[in-house]
């Protein structure tokens, strides 16, 4: 038997914003398909300034409709909640935080500077959380053969698994290079002028980002992706302390 269709809410729970969230979308829709139907949908209730959908396996499925007016907003989640895409009922909300462009459009540079800072820092608090819940779950094969271990590529350019069942989610060490780097198996004392001084020296670094309430990990972003390439290939592996080598990976997206 297959699942029953999710239920449709009577109304949204978060408060009203200009940015619509949407989920329960069909999944084997492109996004630039995707957004042109979400744009002949949702036009009609007003002017948008951004549709985001993206393609990585975590946000399949869902999208952000931003509007220019609350109003826009609120009129399409009453009318188009439960409207059928694709055979599926889409589901609305507000989304839980103003998106990048109405921040943009309607504060100063120092007010979308902090915005974007806060909407990184709960990305990277989430992540560091899944790395830390992964890596109990993950088992460790001693007795494994070698030759049965995944080779790593050298250029990051993602696993490829020819087993139809083998997870969805791509293990970090085979993510594709982005400009931020997720640093792991910090000593404690290491801070962020400890982490400057390994990591920026390389092309186009910008900042280090330490997580509230996590120690051991960081994240360090570069302007471009060669930086941070550069910078992993360099640094990965490296000894802090002794018996405790440091772990690079690219940020997940």
């Amino acid at each position: 038997m297959g699942k029953p269709p999710p239920a449709v809410p009577s109304g949204p729970t978060q408060p009203p914003n200009a940015t619509v969230y949407v989920k329960n979308l069909d999944e084997s829709l492109k996004p630039e398909q995707l957004k042109d139907s979400l744009t002949e949908i949702f036009s009609e209730y007003g002017e948008i300034i951004d549709i985001v959908a993206k393609k990585n396996l975590q946000a399949k499925g869902q999208a952000f409709i931003v509007f220019k007016e609350v109003e826009s907003a609120a009129k399409a989640i009453e009318e188009i909640q439960g409207f059928d895409l694709a055979d599926k009922p889409m589901i609305l909300d507000f989304a839980k935080t103003q998106s990048d462009a109405t921040v943009q459009r309607q504060g100063s540079a120092e007010e979308f500077e902090q915005h974007r800072r806060r909407r990184l820092a709960e990305k990277e608090r989430k992540q560091a959380l899944e790395a830390v819940e992964m890596s109990k779950k993950r088992p460790v094969d001693i007795g494994a053969d070698p030759a049965s271990r995944p080779i790593k590529s050298t250029r990051g350019t993602g696993l490829k698994s020819s087993n139809p069942g083998a997870a969805g989610v791509v293990p970090e060490e085979y993510l594709p290079p982005n400009k931020t780097l997720f640093i792991q198996n910090l000593p404690e004392e290491y801070d962020a002028t400890s982490l400057t001084a390994i990591f920026g020296g390389f092309e186009g670094f910008k900042e280090v980002r330490l997580v509230p309430g996590r120690k051991g990990i960081a994240f360090v972003e570069y302007e471009a992706e060669t930086g941070a390439i550069s910078a992993k290939e360099r640094t990965s592996g490296m000894m802090l302390s002794e018996g405790k080598a440091m772990k690079v990976v690219y940020q997940r997206k």
